[in-house]
């Protein structure tokens, strides 16, 4: 068996890399503090779902984020591209992946 002497002596050689490794460690367990923004968040006095009902094709909308996902009901829902217009701008404005969205056709609408 190694003496501790000896395994101090051994690791003498690896403080700095051990250093720069346990400091990256707790960089990665430190919170990150970035915020999903709420329905409530303005853009230039509309809320994020009036924005959104001004797109071409989207019509009414309702919007609900959480943070885990968001979900989109507006009337234009069927289209495609309409479809691929918000899931594009709801990731752009959440940082969320497309999984994480979901868009649906609001009933009784189109």
């Amino acid at each position: 068996m190694m003496k501790t002497k000896e395994i101090l002596h051994k690791l003498e050689a690896y403080k700095y890399p051990l250093l720069i490794l346990l400091l990256g460690v707790m960089l990665l367990l430190l919170p990150g503090g970035i915020r999903s923004p709420t329905p409530e968040t303005t853009v230039e006095g509309d809320t994020f779902s009036q924005l959104l009902s001004r797109a071409e094709g989207v019509g009414d909308c309702a919007v609900a984020l959480t943070e885990h996902g968001a979900v989109i009901v507006c009337e234009g829902a069927e289209e495609p591209l309409v479809r691929l217009s918000l899931l594009q701008a709801v990731r752009s404005y959440t940082g969320f992946a497309s999984d994480r969205i979901t868009i649906l056709k609001m009933a009784g609408k189109g």
